[in-house]
C-alpha cells in the first residue's frame, strides 16, 4: 500500500514535470503535534512518528528522522522501498545537503508552500546555489499545489472545536496588557505590524484555548498585530459570541481563516511587517505586498511565554501536585496488579488516565503516552498498538513517559520502574540515569548560563560508563500549552540558535529527562519538570537554580546506593521527603502506606 502510495504521488509529479517532492511532518504553523488532517508524510510512508521529513524523487524516496525515532522508524518502513536517513549520523546527509546534490546541474524542486518555513526554503535554495558551483542550469520551484493530498483520497478533513477564553487567575495577566508588550515590541524595530503565525504564540498572547490539534489546547489561526488593533483568522464557527465580544473589546477582530494571505498581498505599500521566518510559512511570505518592507525577528511572545509569570508559575506547582496524586495512585496500583498477570501497556495506560480524570481541571493528555515494557522501553518514542500491546510481566522495568493538561498547568514526567528483581548492571544504569536526574536539578549556576553549559551534569555518569542517549536533556513548556516550548532547552549539541543562545531565566520551565537505551532489552529515563529561580546574587553577579515542580517517587528499588555520592543522597531524601509531605495527605492509607516505603530515606 505504502509503495502504490509513493506511485501515485510519482505520477502526478512526472505530470507536472517535478523531479523531487518534499513532504514534511508541519502544518501551516509550524507545529510539532498537528490535526491529522495534515499528517501527509505519515499517509505516504507508513511512518507514524512525530518528526521527520519525506523526499520522494522520480524513482526513489528516503525518509529523514532523529535519534528518537530510529528504531521506530527502521520497523515501520521495513518492506516500503524507503529509505531511512538518521539524521546526525555519520556519513548521513542532511536534506538540503541530500537535495542540493540532486538538483545541483538543475531541475524541479516540488512542495507545498503552506508547510515549509521561509528559512527552510531559503537554507535549501542556499545550499542548491552552492553545490551548483557556476552551474548555468537554474532550479524551479513548484510551490504552490498540495499533491500529498491529492494522493490521499480519504483524507480527514479539518475541523473547528469552539475557542474560549482563559481566566486571568490562570494567565496571570491580561490580554491587553500583553498585546501592549507586544506592540513596544514591534516598535523599536519601527515595524507596522507582526504577523504570528505559530498556534502556541496566538493562543498565549490572546488567552485563548481550543481544541484544534491533539493535546495541545490551542486554535487554528493567525494573527496580524497592527498598533492600534489585531486581527484575528480563524473558523468563525469556532469563536463563541461571548468570546468575540471579549476579543472585540480589545480591539481583536475576527476574520476568515484563509483571508489572511489575500490581507498581506492588499497591505499598502510601504508597510513595515515583523515576522519571524523560522516560523512563517513561504507561501505567507510570498503572498506579501512586494512593496512593503519586511523586518525578520524572532516573534516576542516566544521568550514573554517562556518566562512564566508569578500566577503561572503557582498555578504549575498546584498542576504538579494533582498530577503527583494521580502518579503515586497509579503506581501503587500497578506494584498491586503486575503480578496478577492482566496488565498490559496499554490497560496501564488507561488506568493511569482514569486517575488523572479523577483531578479538578484536568483537560487531557499532554502528548501521546509512552508506556513500554522491556525491550519497548528502549525505543525512545515507542507508543503501543494492538498489535504490539505487551503484558507487564513481575521482571524487568517498564518505561512511562506521560503527561497532563490542567486549567493550572501542563505536565510532563518519566518514570522507569522495576516490575521485580533487577541485574546489578540494570541497576548500575539506573543509578547512573538518576545521578545525572540529580545533579542537573540541583546545579547553581550564574546568570547568562545556557542549557548548553549544563548538558554535561545530566550525562557525565552516564559517559564514565562509556554509555549515553540520542535526545535531547531538556526543553521548555509551556502553560497549559504545547508540552514542547523553547526557546529554554537542555542539549549537547546546537540544534537552533534559540535553544542555545537564550540562557536560562527566572519563570523559565524546562524538562530534566536523560537516559539510557539498550535495543532488544530496557530503556531508563527519568523525568522532572523544572523551574528556574533567582538565588542568591554576589559580587559575581546573579546565581540562579532550577526547583522540582514533579511531584512522583524515584524507584529506589532500582538504585545502587554504592554509586551516589552524599550529596546526591541528600538531593534524593530532600527531595522524597517533600513529595510524601505533599502528595500523602491526598491518599488513601494503603496508598500512603505504599508513597512511604517508596520515598524512606536512604
Amino acid at each position: 500500500m505504502i509503495k502504490e502510495r509513493i506511485a501515485k504521488l510519482q505520477e502526478l509529479m512526472k505530470e507536472r514535470g517535478i523531479d523531487y517532492y518534499i513532504v514534511p511532518s508541519d502544518d501551516y504553523h509550524s507545529s510539532e503535534y498537528v490535526h491529522e488532517y495534515f499528517k501527509c508524510r505519515e499517509f505516504l510512508s507508513g511512518f507514524t512518528g512525530s518528526a521527520g521529513t519525506l523526499i520522494v524523487g522520480a524513482d526513489s524516496a528516503g525518509l529523514w528522522t532523529d535519534g528518537r525515532y530510529f528504531l521506530q522508524a527502521e520497523q515501520q518502513l521495513c518492506g516500503s522501498g524507503i529509505i531511512l536517513y538518521r539524521s546526525g549520523e555519520k556519513g548521513v546527509p542532511t536534506i538540503t545537503e541530500y537535495l542540493a546534490g540532486a538538483l545541483c546541474d538543475g531541475g524541479v524542486l516540488g512542495f507545498d508552500g503552506r508547510v515549509l518555513t521561509k528559512s527552510f526554503v531559503d537554507k535549501l535554495m542556499a545550499a542548491i546555489e552552492e553545490q551548483k558551483k557556476g552551474a548555468s542550469d537554474e532550479v524551479t520551484l513548484h510551490y504552490d499545489e498540495d499533491l500529498a493530498g491529492k494522493v490521499w483520497e480519504d483524507r480527514p478533513a479539518l475541523t473547528a472545536k469552539p475557542a474560549y477564553e482563559l481566566d486571568i487567575r490562570y494567565s496571570g495577566e491580561s490580554r491587553a496588557d500583553k498585546l501592549a508588550r507586544v506592540r513596544a515590541e514591534f516598535a523599536k524595530q519601527e515595524a507596522d505590524c507582526l504577523i504570528l503565525t505559530s498556534l502556541d504564540d496566538i493562543a498565549w498572547l490572546l488567552n485563548i484555548r481550543g481544541d484544534d490539534v491533539a493535546y495541545n489546547p490551542v486554535v487554528r489561526s493567525y494573527l496580524l498585530i497592527r498598533k492600534e488593533d489585531a486581527v484575528l483568522y480563524m473558523d468563525r464557527k469556532a469563536c463563541p459570541p461571548e468570546l468575540a465580544a471579549s476579543l472585540e473589546n480589545d480591539n481583536v477582530v475576527i476574520k476568515d481563516y484563509d483571508t489572511i494571505y489575500e490581507d498581506v498581498r492588499t497591505l499598502p505599500d510601504g508597510t513595515v511587517v515583523q515576522w519571524d521566518e523560522q516560523v512563517v510559512n513561504d507561501t505567507m511570505i510570498r503572498s506579501l505586498n512586494p512593496a512593503c518592507h519586511t523586518v525578520d525577528r524572532e516573534n516576542p511572545t516566544i521568550l514573554f511565554k517562556a518566562c512564566k509569570n508569578p500566577t503561572e508559575v503557582q498555578n504549575m506547582r498546584k498542576a504538579h501536585v494533582k498530577d503527583g496524586v494521580a502518579l503515586c495512585k497509579f503506581l501503587c496500583w500497578l506494584e498491586g496488579a503486575v503480578p496478577q498477570g492482566n496488565v498490559t501497556e496499554l490497560s496501564a495506560t488507561d488506568k493511569l488516565e482514569e486517575f488523572r480524570r479523577e483531578q479538578e481541571h484536568y483537560r487531557g493528555q499532554s502528548f501521546d503516552p509512552i508506556i513500554g515494557y522491556g525491550e519497548h522501553g528502549a525505543i525512545i518514542h515507542y507508543s503501543a498498538t494492538k498489535e504490539s500491546n505487551a503484558v507487564l510481566k513481575p521482571e524487568g522495568f517498564v518505561l512511562m513517559d506521560t503527561g497532563g493538561q490542567y486549567l493550572e498547568g501542563t505536565t510532563d514526567v518519566t518514570r522507569t520502574v522495576a516490575l521485580g528483581a533487577l541485574t546489578a548492571e540494570q541497576k548500575k544504569h539506573y543509578t547512573a540515569v538518576l545521578k545525572g536526574n540529580l545533579n542537573l536539578a540541583s546545579a547553581k549556576f550564574m546568570e547568562g548560563t545556557t542549557g548548553l553549559n549544563l548538558d554535561y551534569l545530566a550525562r557525565k555518569a552516564l559517559w564514565e560508563l562509556g554509555l549515553d542517549y540520542r535526545h535531547g536533556t531538556g526543553h521548555g513548556v509551556g502553560y497549559f500549552l504545547n508540552v514542547h516550548e523553547g526557546p529554554n532547552a537542555i542539549r549537547l549539541k546546537a540544534v537552533t540558535g534559540r535553544e542555545t543562545k537564550t540562557p536560562f531565566m527566572e519563570g523559565m520551565i524546562t524538562s530534566d529527562e536523560p537516559g539510557v537505551y539498550f535495543d532488544g532489552q530496557y530503556g531508563i529515563r527519568l523525568e522532572n519538570l523544572i523551574v528556574c529561580c533567582k538565588d542568591q546574587e554576589t559580587e559575581y553577579g546573579q546565581l540562579m537554580r532550577h526547583e522540582y515542580l514533579t511531584l512522583v517517587p524515584f524507584d529506589l528499588r532500582a538504585v545502587d546506593v554504592s554509586m551516589l555520592t552524599a550529596e546526591e543522597c541528600s538531593v534524593l531524601n530532600a527531595y522524597h521527603k517533600k513529595v510524601y509531605d505533599t502528595i500523602s495527605p491526598m491518599l488513601n492509607e494503603d496508598e500512603r502506606e505504599w508513597l512511604s516505603k517508596a520515598t524512606a530515606a536512604i
